[in-house]
């Protein structure tokens, strides 16, 4: 199946990230290299592309896609939280601007064999970023106790009835190990309330996103990259990150807040003696949504949120 994946706020990122010509720029999520086919168009100056993806899928599309450029990109197969080894191996310290799309790829839910969607019955659990990884979707709902189950649920899928899933999961496998989505969301609808599910949206969502989050460490990677991601950007560098949930969205929000603003003293002291100065400003002071007219003509991006972040 070729690999397609319609970029979210496509026209909004390329803007805030105010491409120099010579620039460096970095795609930690280069995905079908939607965003990353737009930057490279405008490097007329020499610029170049580090695009980084632990999908060897997106990779193969990627540099098909950007075979025009060859010689101002380079692909590397990797997790962005590795973001300065890779930089630093290609000699490069810093950035003038770096770009991540925490979405999951439609090409990932489209494919049944990925494992990502709850929506083909067959499916298998697998849910892997990495496909070199080892542990799966079906590994973690069939050896995770009852507890670690609705921790996970309640805190990565934010669904109110985590628990009773959680229950429902486990005396299911005592059965019959669970092996399919379509086996799953089976369990999963016998969970909710029949009337809970006629008003929300599909009762397996929250559920398969809190396993998809679990198994890819996908906050963590996203805690670790922010630590660090500021000193690798040049002064008047930007880094734009597009998330899909409220758990992404309230981390990069909460960490572009303490960059602009990373004063601890108390209120009441009449001047800063803690000496942290800030290290740039949010260009964004609130999300950058989709238009009308993107979601009109990609449902997909409903969810998406655009948040940007220059270095002093």
């Amino acid at each position: 199946m070729e690999f397609r994946h319609t970029s979210v706020l496509l026209d909004e990122v390329i803007e805030y990230l105010n491409i120099k010509p010579d620039g460096v720029y970095v795609d930690g999520t280069l995905g079908g290299a939607g965003h990353a086919g737009e930057i490279v168009k405008r490097l007329t100056g020499g610029g170049r592309l580090i695009g980084i993806d632990q999908d060897a899928d997106a990779l193969l599309a990627a540099k098909e896609r950007l075979l025009a450029y060859q010689d101002q990109v380079t692909l590397v197969r990797s997790n962005y939280c590795r973001m300065r080894e890779v930089l630093k191996e290609f000699g490069i310290d810093k950035a003038d601007g770096i770009l991540l799309d925490l979405g999951v790829s439609s090409y990932q839910l489209d494919v049944p064999e990925r494992g990502f969607t709850y929506r083909e019955e067959h499916a298998p659990l697998d849910m892997r970023m990495d496909q070199r990884g080892e542990l799966t979707a079906e590994d973690i709902v069939n050896t995770y106790c009852e507890a670690d189950l609705f921790r996970m649920i309640r805190e990565y899928g934010e669904d109110r009835f985590a628990k009773n899933i959680a229950k429902h999961i486990v005396r299911a496998r005592q059965k019959k190990r669970i092996q399919t989505a379509g086996e799953l969301t089976e369990i999963i609808r016998g969970a909710i309330p029949m009337k809970m599910q006629a008003l929300g949206g599909h009762p397996a969502k929250r559920t398969f996103q809190a396993i998809r989050i679990e198994l890819n460490h996908e906050l963590d990677v996203l805690e670790e990259f922010l630590s660090d991601v500021t000193d690798l950007l040049h002064p008047g560098g930007r880094l734009c990150i597009i998330t899909f949930h409220s758990l992404e969205d309230r981390i990069v929000k909460g960490h572009f807040r303490k960059e602009e603003h990373p004063c601890t003293c108390p209120r009441e002291f009449p001047v800063c003696v803690c000496g942290k100065e800030p290290r740039g400003r949010c260009v964004t002071r609130k999300p950058v949504l989709p238009s009308q007219e993107e979601l009109a003509g990609n449902k997909r991006a409903k969810s998406a949120k655009l948040r940007v972040f220059e270095r002093k």
